[in-house]
């Protein structure tokens, strides 16, 4: 019985352990590996023996096409980067000044290949191709195979979607006559014939399936710009479709974001969305939000932040502490100082972190009872165009914190660190590389 009952205490310490780490939608993402924010952009998610791996548009150095990103991570919440999967080339589909975007990979069984499709145009978007390449590594080099626009119509936005027989279907955006969902060959390389036309105009789709009812979700054409995304039911690939409706609150623009994949974890339907920033691509964030299917009808809900279990139902983020950065109990060392913040909290923050002179700022008596790992929202200001990094040191543990610009009022990055039950936690942020990070308006870190 002692063994069990330590057993018993040990799993619910696990699963302690990873619902307390938090998915907060739109903040800084930083993977290590790199000290970037996850550069996957436009991208899905695939499980492979329980590893879950993001693949996306890297964005770091502008619109044009540069690589093929692909990241790993065990719980949803730490991503490590893993290597490019396509690279930019000399010249072709895949040269400089090209569009590569909406990458997605399905495995095929039979074949044993991983296969990516991709929306392959010029920076004038007047090809409209599809792009199809493959590897024998889901998170390995692919060779690319070329491009052609789908049974002679354009594809722009795409999605990919693998029903429970081993099927596979295009979800291809066909400007002059709507949207198709077209067939795929058995070993997922070309297309067949188109199962439906939908004549609406709707770009971004993607496909989830559950209790044999079909949800199909994509975005109207607006540009960059945001909009109510829309989706439809239905039992049949081949129809009848229902009318496309909202699934997100009327007027929110999706919670500020545009559709790119739905990705089923334990009980909870997860929506992946992009929220673009147009004029800094790699500025872009990801708008993850938990997903509620019943019957015929999609619900999206908005949260700050909140936690995925690997198994199990979606829970809101947790209550928390938010000590402030220019308290008087912390230590401000090497230059950093309190500067006026028009929109933090108490119109303060501490800035001047980092530089030749490594401005520290030293946050002490952070209070939590989690005794665990934890995902810290730091709010913070960076005037820059670029991102700007810090040094972060929690309890002894050191890691690299990447931010993005955000300047009118704070933004989050994600902070994941072992927390310490009690007052005693002390995180401390100084110089990476000798530049400077930004500015610490204060923390917001779980209780439990």
């Amino acid at each position: 019985m002692l063994l069990i009952s330590r057993l018993v205490a040990a799993l619910a310490l696990a699963g302690t352990a990873i619902a307390s780490l938090q998915i907060i939608p739109g903040a800084t993402w930083t993977a290590s590996g790199t000290n970037q924010h996850v550069q996957a952009h436009g991208g899905g998610i695939i499980e492979i023996d329980s590893t879950y791996y993001w693949i996306g548009e890297n964005k770091l150095n502008g619109s044009a096409f540069q690589s093929i990103n692909c990241y790993s991570s065990k719980n949803l919440v730490e991503w490590t980067y893993v290597g490019e999967l396509l690279s930019r080339q000399s010249s072709g589909d895949l040269g400089p000044n090209r569009v590569v975007e909406r990458p997605k990979v399905l495995y095929n069984e039979a074949t044993g290949k991983y296969v990516m499709w991709m929306h392959i145009d010029d920076s004038s978007y007047k090809e409209a191709k599809t792009g199809v390449a493959t590897s024998s590594s889901v998170c390995g080099k692919y060779t690319y195979l070329g491009s052609f626009q789908p049974l002679g119509y354009q594809s722009r936005d795409m999605g990919l979607f693998k029903d429970d027989d081993g099927s596979a279907y295009l979800l291809s955006e066909d400007r002059p006559n709507g949207l198709r969902i077209n067939s795929l060959t058995d070993d997922y390389t070309n297309v067949t014939s188109t199962v439906h036309l939908f004549p609406e105009h709707i770009e971004s789709p993607a496909m989830y399936k559950k209790n044999g009812v079909y949800f199909l979700f994509g975005s109207q054409l607006t540009g960059w710009s945001t909009n109510d995304n829309k989706y439809t039911t239905s039992t049949s690939l081949s129809g009848t479709w229902s009318s496309w409706a909202n699934f997100a609150t009327s007027g929110s623009n999706t919670f500020n974001s545009q559709t790119t994949f739905i990705l089923g974890v334990g009980d909870t339907v997860m929506y992946m969305g992009d929220r673009w920033v147009p004029s800094n691509l790699m500025a872009s964030t990801y708008i993850w939000l938990p997903l509620t299917l019943s019957g015929t009808t999609a619900t999206l809900q908005n949260q700050v932040n909140w936690i995925l279990p690997l198994q199990g139902t979606w829970t809101a983020g947790p209550t928390e502490t938010n000590p402030e950065a220019e308290s008087s109990t912390n230590t401000l060392s090497n230059g950093a100082k309190t500067t006026s913040c028009s929109g933090c909290s108490g119109a303060q923050a501490v800035g001047w972190i980092g530089g030749p002179s490594d401005g520290t700022l030293r946050i002490v008596g952070v209070e939590s009872s989690a005794s665990t790992r934890s995902t810290i929202r730091v709010k913070y200001e960076n005037g820059d165009s670029s991102q700007r990094y810090a040094t972060v040191n929690v309890n002894g543990k050191t890691q690299v914190l990447a931010f993005l610009p955000a300047s009118g009022s704070p933004a989050s990055s994600t902070l994941h660190v072992d927390l310490n039950s009690g007052s005693g936690n002390t995180v401390t942020f100084s110089a990476y590389a000798q530049g400077y990070g930004p500015d610490i308006d204060r923390l917001m870190v779980p209780k439990t």
